[in-house]
């Protein structure tokens, strides 16, 4: 086990390099959002429901049920990061995999929270619970419909969540194997579950697919700037330097 050569204090690097890939997905995410406030992508979003609707047996239904598990963030993504981050935290004697876990949380909460309220935009399915509400009228983004069953669906949680928390706990587990992670196992953590859960939360309409593609361009800036944060430079308080030791330089 060594310690990688580093820069204290500089922003470690992301893939692709350069803050133009952030901008393009904010950019991309901003687009997206206006073009649905103006009308556009609708009569795909209706499109793709209504074939899932149509192409529901039960087997393939309950299979996309299991998987979509994968998304459950209170129970599942952050008690597993936040059990890894503890085991990290012992192994390394360092309270900063903790500190990756709780600035995570903050960052989703601050963000897809307040955009699906501020977006208000209807599930599919809530035209199941409200039969009399058209599929035309819960597509629309930015509604007047009352809250609770015709709002926070844009974007999709479960998938913006997958792409920082799997992130998160592919980190981890590198960080516990000392870097020694299979490049499969590292690939199939951080890549294979947000790719299920965009198609299942699709397929069960509980999302539209655009709500599936804003979320997919908010949880890669989110993972981006996650990841470009030096976690082992961070400065401690006086009483936490003891417990200070890195854990992703670490190989």
């Amino acid at each position: 086990m060594r310690e990688t050569t580093r820069v204290r204090g500089v922003p470690r690097p992301v893939r692709p390099a350069g803050w133009w890939c952030d901008a393009l997905l904010l950019a991309g995410l901003v687009t997206l959002t206006v073009a649905l406030a103006g009308g556009r992508l609708l009569g795909l979003d209706l499109a793709v429901s209504r074939w899932a609707y149509a192409h529901d047996p039960a087997p393939l239904y309950w299979t996309a049920r299991v998987f979509n598990l994968l998304g459950q963030g209170g129970w599942l993504l952050m008690p597993v990061a936040g059990g890894l981050a503890a085991a990290v935290a012992w192994r390394r004697h360092s309270v900063r995999p903790l500190l990756l876990v709780a600035t995570t949380f903050v960052l989703t909460t601050a963000t897809i929270g307040p955009l699906k309220l501020w977006t208000d935009r209807a599930a599919p399915s809530a035209t199941v619970k409200a039969p009399f509400l058209p599929p035309e009228e819960a597509v629309e983004i930015f509604n007047r419909l009352p809250e609770g069953a015709y709002s926070m669906s844009y974007p999709s949680g479960h998938v913006a969540n997958a792409i920082v928390w799997y992130g998160v706990i592919a980190l981890l587990l590198t960080a516990l194997a000392a870097g020694r992670l299979p490049t499969a196992v590292y690939r199939l953590v951080r890549f294979a579950p947000p790719a299920i859960l965009l198609v299942t939360t699709t397929y069960l309409n509980f999302h539209w697919l655009t709500d599936g593609l804003a979320a997919l361009l908010l949880g890669l800036l989110l993972d981006r700037l996650l990841r470009r944060v030096p976690w082992d430079d961070v400065p401690l308080p006086g009483r936490l330097r003891a417990w200070s030791g890195p854990f992703t330089s670490v190989t």
